[in-house]
């Protein structure tokens, strides 16, 4: 696997051919041929930067290899004529870098660049890590555990995920996927924004992935358990609370009509509300203002809220999850943003 993705990124570099001075062991001043290979993006153990020369150096010799902002590399042989330059530090996703790369340089014991050239390369949202910090700060139904001790839990690290959970219906572990974005890392990574007063996006952009870090040194962990809905619409329909795994509350509740349904999934609430005015139009082209309470909204104008009916555990909304007063008002402190809602 890491040959191959190996490959795919040398593949992609843009390869610039350069003239430079004299290898290493040569005491005058001769030219050097040199392609240079820089990779479109950077991961970490990967190669980043590689140097093809014309005559032998080595490695050990090399200076040290300039990155902005700064990032540990270290020079690797891969040949007599052959350098790469390898990350060893944390790269942080979503980062424009610029690779200081050598188009001159003079070797006698040591070599030192004469003349440089300016390289950026991006690094792509790294969901593996992603999901390791969730995880540690347990905004995640899963555990992370590193194959080896770390000084420094937010390091990447290769290690195991396991369900935290295991009474959770099986329909959600489903959608876990290892390295993968899924519903569940969405979820998470909004109410960490949520909590962190940032916004709700479910995106892990360079602020969010700053402050992941930050709250994995300063152990921030979820100050919220785990909560879970789950929708059923079977007869009759009923809404299932899960906190921490277990069942917590059962109510009955009406989801839309034919022409009106409540879309099927797994969604994150994303917006709510204790009192709103909600407005739309009827299926017969007439419209309605009708005051709703406790509602958390999980997919477009779908939400959970209060609903005033003669009867519950039926089709009769016109695409939201109704449920009585008592029922709303107890649910809604359990469906902060980012909480999953399942529909089905």
């Amino acid at each position: 696997m890491i040959i191959a993705r190996r490959a795919t990124a040398l593949l992609g570099a843009t390869l610039v051919s350069l003239l430079l001075a004299p290898s290493l062991g040569a005491r005058a001043t001769t030219a050097l041929r040199v392609t240079s290979s820089v990779t479109t993006t950077i991961t970490a153990s990967m190669p980043i930067l590689r140097l093809h020369f014309n005559a032998p150096v080595r490695a050990n010799a090399m200076p040290r290899l300039t990155i902005r902002p700064a990032l540990a590399t270290k020079w690797q042989q891969i040949g007599a004529r052959d350098l790469q330059a390898v990350a060893t530090g944390a790269v942080r996703p979503l980062v424009q870098y610029t690779i200081v790369a050598p188009t001159a340089l003079r070797c006698a014991t040591r070599c030192s660049f004469t003349a440089v050239r300016d390289y950026r390369t991006n690094v792509t949202t790294n969901v593996l890590w992603e999901e390791q910090l969730l995880a540690t700060l347990k905004y995640l139904p899963l555990t992370f555990t590193a194959n080896a001790t770390s000084s420094d839990a937010a390091v990447e690290s290769p290690g195991t995920f396991t369900w935290a959970y295991p009474s959770l219906p099986a329909r959600l572990a489903s959608q876990w996927r290892v390295g993968v974005d899924n519903v569940l890392v969405k979820g998470a990574l909004m109410a960490f924004q949520n909590v962190h007063q940032l916004p709700t996006t479910g995106v892990a952009d360079p602020t969010t992935w700053n402050r992941l870090v930050a709250a994995v040194h300063q152990g921030q962990v979820d100050p919220n358990p785990y909560e879970y809905v789950d929708v059923s619409e079977a007869s009759p329909e009923v809404l299932t609370l899960y906190v921490n795994g277990a069942a917590k509350f059962h109510t009955l509740v009406n989801t839309g009509v034919p022409g009106a349904v409540t879309e099927l999934g797994t969604y994150p609430v994303y917006y709510r509300y204790t009192y709103q005015i909600m407005r739309g139009t009827n299926l017969d082209g007439s419209h309605y203002a009708d005051p709703v309470s406790w509602v958390s909204y999980f997919h477009g104008g779908d939400a959970l809220h209060q609903f005033y009916r003669y009867s519950y555990g039926s089709p009769q909304s016109l695409g939201c999850v109704e449920m009585v007063m008592a029922a709303a008002k107890y649910l809604w402190p359990f469906t902060p943003i980012g909480t999953l809602v399942t529909v089905r």
